[in-house]
């Protein structure tokens, strides 16, 4: 593949939560690294041994470029702890714990999830929003001293029913009413296509603010690979190119081939990307790493 000169290269990071899942989390460092990516992302690394995870990133020169902080007890249907009132003491000690994860780590990001609000009355809402932003801003704090920027992500409702932020207007106005430079926003695409669509017209709008610190992608509705669905991620992708962003892209997706192998088969997908996308350094036209 020819790239132009002044191509932008796509830094597209795996997100080991959702790809590889036919080996066990530790393994799939090894697994993206040999497809050709230099960075990974994650959901819950507070799950697994810090230890362990340090070395497979050491052996693989990957980089954690995001994971999210404690979100509660996910199992009890916790998804996020930032807005809930009587939980204020929980949350501190998630972003506490997960900036220094992040500096143990070297990660840069940390996603905080905002919570659910479900069912609220209109004075219920208002008063999670009011506790949401007051946490933020003690978070924001700790997280500028400890040189880590949080991510704050709107979620669509269909698959997360109550959470708190679902707008990309909401989230940009909590960013600037917080007015930290360790606050930025998480703009998944395949949320935002869902609740707002208008996805171009979103990026024109926000990329060049520079509140935009984490882009993610996945195809819409069925949330498989980008290469297929109601998104064209080959436009998509050039007017990102086009607008001059140069961050990560988390490919947060669930691979349609569920067997051993699908996620490595199921990255032809970059194949339909045109030549002006340029793929990470390593990264073959068939979608995993050049022979060397």
């Amino acid at each position: 593949m020819k790239v132009p000169p002044n191509a932008l290269v796509l830094n597209l990071a795996a997100n080991l939560s959702w790809l590889y899942t036919d080996l066990p989390f530790l393994d799939r460092f090894e697994a993206a690294a040999r497809d050709g990516f230099a960075g990974v992302e994650c959901l819950f690394p507070h799950e697994h041994d810090e230890a362990e995870v340090a070395a497979r990133l050491r052996d693989t020169g990957l980089q954690l470029v995001l994971f999210n902080a404690r979100p509660g007890d996910w199992a009890q249907g916790d998804r996020g702890l930032a807005c809930l009132p009587g939980r204020e003491a929980d949350f501190r000690r998630s972003i506490d714990e997960a900036l220094a994860r992040a500096q143990r780590l070297m990660c840069p990001r940390v996603h905080v999830m905002a919570g659910l609000c479900v069912a609220p009355t209109l004075e219920e809402r208002q008063h999670a929003r009011a506790l949401y932003l007051q946490q933020l801003g003690w978070a924001a704090e700790q997280a500028e001293q400890a040189g880590v920027t949080l991510m704050i992500e709107p979620i669509n409702p269909r698959d997360m029913p109550g959470y708190l932020l679902q707008l990309q207007a909401e989230a940009h106005a909590v960013v600037q009413t917080i007015g930290s430079p360790a606050l930025q926003v998480q703009m998944d695409l395949y949320h935002c296509q869902i609740v707002e669509g208008d996805v171009t017209m979103k990026l024109r709008q926000y990329l060049p603010t520079g509140r935009v610190g984490h882009l993610q992608i996945a195809a819409v509705p069925d949330r498989g690979e980008p290469g297929q669905g109601e998104l064209s991620y080959v436009h998509v992708l050039e007017e990102v190119q086009r607008l001059g962003y140069g961050g990560w892209i988390g490919l947060e997706y669930r691979p349609r081939k569920i067997q051993p192998g699908g996620t490595s088969s199921g990255l032809t997908w970059l194949d339909t990307l045109p030549g002006s996308l340029q793929k990470p350094p390593g990264m073959s036209d068939s979608g995993s790493i050049d022979a060397l």
